[in-house]
């Protein structure tokens, strides 16, 4: 039986609940508009009673539950993750949240979380009005669904191609209902806002119906007359990403998946209800040998996500429904097929012995529970931690422009390699330079002559990435090539022999002439390089120490390059110069000569 929540949350359409049978309760439904859900079927221009003054057109704006409030201190929908259109991130009115699930009779009781997810303008809003009309009404078990004239209030809803919720709503009131064991527990029902419309990117979906999956204990996956392919790529998409939100990676990280065919149409196939429904899904998600390996992933990959998987086939509700704009949820205007189904599919998810109790990690939660769990995901989602999901077409996109990226850079490397590569001798660096410039050029234009989707612009980036890779691995083709100079690779050995002969020839000539510090400190340099030369040698031999043979490298070649090589430079500059100069003298003194002996003679 499902206990009231106090006076503060008492549905506000229960009171039309209790007066449905009389002649005098009726003119009171029709006369009070008491959500949104119901349309009013009063004349054009007529006023509301409780709409301030508002025509019926200003009524039927999107619900914003912030402004919005059907009765003074009944229970409605509450935003509890807000959708920002300008920067599509989503934030947690954890407050609004709070004041839900911390309320004194239910925030220590385990929680059961059933959640409508699906495409928009599918009707998951309509649908979870009925699970409220059961909680209310559900003891007696023959009429819960009400009056013939009874209008169906709750969430928000309402006919049309334009999109009603937005980030995801809980209901106010909590429900606590006692199991056949004399346990209690707390029911918590969720509506989310419709994937894949005009307004919203891939991240806002799979980040709304991973949210929704990782906090419910039962998914209602709503779809509209069938389970096509791309509705299991989606499912596989969204609750990947939500599996990568949570701390661990369990063997079935969620528990009870639903799919819910609205407008089923073909009950010669398969018949409404769980059965039919179950019969098809078996069908839908068998993995044969002869499909696609992708298609075996997507069906191995939501068989391994819950831990239980069901289907139910609902049929159409009728004409009516679909095209009266004043359609407000009365049951005389729905086929009896669908809420005979109807009938069924409710207590299939909320009788006391069918709910299914949130667990993590094997432990059940409590509505305590789930508030902090609430907090924790949101950040996770705000953050960077995740990769972007994509559109199928800009996955596809960047896995075309990466290959031709790969293909291009494949090119450049062999291209280098029979130039410098492996055993190929040292070539003299502006050499290298040139046919790492033709060698580039060439693997640009095999990128650019790959068809690729995306169009220019996208693939301009991949351009660039491309250049940017190709620079990087010049350079370690730079390396390996100075390897090979025998100067380069004998540039540390050679040095310290350098200054191990530098500070010999100084301790010899400090000792005789008796500055016996400075002889000392000049042996103590060549002690230091002749340990470092034994070292570097055996690091070279053997492969061990690597660390240590590329600290003296390293220090060798900075005394190269500050001290040595400056000096070295200089002095054969002077010899040069000193060698020209001999050169010039030693002509002009034979010019002299020579023009002194043809004046003799």
């Amino acid at each position: 039986m499902a206990e009231r929540g106090g006076p503060r949350s008492r549905n506000f359409s229960q009171t039309n609940h209790t007066s449905h049978n009389s002649e005098e309760g009726m003119r009171g439904v029709e006369e009070v508009p008491l959500n949104r859900s119901v349309h009013e079927s009063r004349p054009a221009g007529e006023l509301s009673p409780d709409t301030n003054g508002l025509p019926p057109c200003a009524v039927e704006e999107e619900f914003e539950p912030e402004e919005e409030e059907p009765v003074a201190e009944g229970a409605r929908p509450i935003q509890i993750v807000l959708a920002n259109q300008d920067d599509h991130m989503f934030e947690l009115d954890a407050s609004a949240l709070e004041k839900i699930l911390m309320q004194e009779h239910v925030r220590d009781l385990n929680v059961v979380v059933v959640s409508v997810a699906g495409a928009f303008r599918k009707g998951k809003s309509f649908l979870l009005d009925f699970m409220l009309r059961y909680m209310h009404n559900h003891q007696s078990s023959e009429s819960w669904m009400g009056g013939e004239d009874e209008p169906l209030t709750g969430f928000s809803w309402r006919g049309g191609c334009e999109r009603e919720t937005t980030g995801i709503q809980a209901w106010s009131e909590v429900f606590v209902v006692e199991k056949g064991d004399g346990s209690k527990v707390a029911v918590l029902l969720v509506d989310t806002q419709g994937a894949f419309d005009s307004q919203s990117t891939i991240k806002d979906c799979a980040t709304v119906f991973a949210l929704s999956t990782m906090t419910s204990s039962v998914q209602v996956y709503n779809l509209s007359q069938n389970i096509q392919e791309d509705d299991l790529q989606h499912l596989q998409l969204f609750t990947e990403y939500g599996r990568l939100a949570m701390e661990q990676i369990y063997e079935k990280p969620f528990q009870r998946l639903l799919f819910l065919i609205r407008d089923w149409c073909y009950p010669y196939e398969h018949n409404y209800g769980l059965a039919g429904g179950n019969r098809f899904l078996e069908r839908r998600l068998q993995v044969k040998q002869n499909q696609h390996e992708e298609l075996q992933n997507v069906r191995k990959h939501i068989h391994a996500c819950f831990s239980n998987i069901g289907c139910f086939l609902l049929p159409h509700p009728g004409l009516k429904v679909a095209t009266n704009p004043y359609f407000d949820g009365r049951l005389r205007d729905i086929d009896d097929e669908f809420t005979k189904e109807l009938q069924n599919l409710v207590p299939l998810l909320l009788a006391p012995e069918n709910l299914v109790e949130k667990e993590i990690n094997g432990a059940k939660v409590t509505c305590r529970d789930l508030l902090e769990y609430f907090k924790a995901y949101i950040k996770i989602y705000q953050g960077e931690e995740l990769p972007h999901p994509k559109s199928m077409l800009q996955a596809t996109a960047e896995a075309n422009n990466l290959t031709a990226v790969a293909g291009a850079k494949d090119t450049y490397s062999r291209g280098m390699e029979q130039v410098c590569g492996g055993d190929k001798p040292y070539i003299a660096p502006i050499d290298l330079q040139r046919y790492h410039e033709d060698l580039k050029q060439t693997s640009v234009q095999q990128f650019r002559a790959v068809k690729k989707m995306g169009g220019l612009e996208f693939s301009q980036r991949y351009q660039e990435q491309l250049e940017t890779e190709l620079d990087e691995v010049f350079a370690n083709f730079t390396k390996h090539n100075e390897s090979k100079n025998i100067f380069y690779a004998a540039r540390t050995p050679a040095t310290l022999f350098a200054i191990m002969f530098a500070t010999y020839i100084v301790s010899t000539i400090t000792g005789f002439i008796g500055l016996s510090v400075i002889a000392a400190l000049a042996n103590l340099v060549m002690g230091i390089s002749l340990m470092s030369l034994c070292i570097w040698a055996y690091v070279r031999y053997s492969g061990e120490y690597r660390e240590v043979g590329v600290a003296i490298d390293l220090t060798a070649e900075a005394l190269w390059e500050q001290v040595l090589k400056p000096m070295t430079e200089q002095y054969m500059e002077e010899n040069i110069r000193q060698t020209v100069v001999n050169s010039i003298r030693a002509s002009l003194t034979e010019q002299v000569t020579q023009a002194t002996k043809l004046k003799r003679t």
